[in-house]
């Protein structure tokens, strides 16, 4: 069950939900689980959910703008920063407030899906191994 539970949190808290992951992820390290298997679990929930934002981009830009959840302004400003910048502002997909809408953005602009799944994966994976290793050494 604590896996289950670890990859449902990281999978929202990869979406554009106010939710986070490392809570959980830093009580699970305590609790003396795998740690391959808590890293591996929220790397692969966490990307999975960064690939249903991609997704929403790619098919739900015109409906979220329509609906008034999304502002023109906001999606010029994220698309000025991902043009200027390329896939590789996808390494910032693991960071709070930022990363979720960068993921949206790179389905809007249609970025190489296989480029976007390699580099998100990659950039929660680092997270995520930064915060295990960090709690293991401290003996969180």
């Amino acid at each position: 069950m604590v896996y289950i539970t670890l990859f449902t949190v990281s999978f929202l808290a990869a979406t554009l939900l106010p939710l986070g992951s490392e809570g959980l992820l830093l009580y699970d390290i305590s609790q003396n689980d795998s740690l391959l298997l808590l890293w591996s679990v929220a790397t692969v929930g966490n990307t999975l959910g960064s690939m249903l934002n991609y997704w929403l981009g790619l098919k739900g830009e015109v409906y979220l703008e329509s609906k008034g959840h999304l502002s023109k302004e906001k999606m010029h400003k994220a698309r000025g920063f991902f043009s200027k910048y390329g896939g590789w502002t996808l390494l910032l997909s693991w960071a709070p407030i930022i990363g979720d809408p960068l993921t949206f953005i790179a389905g809007v602009l249609r970025y190489n899906f296989k480029y976007f799944t390699l580099i998100v994966f990659v950039a929660k994976g680092l997270r995520y191994a930064v915060i295990i290793l960090l709690a293991s050494s401290l003996s969180v």
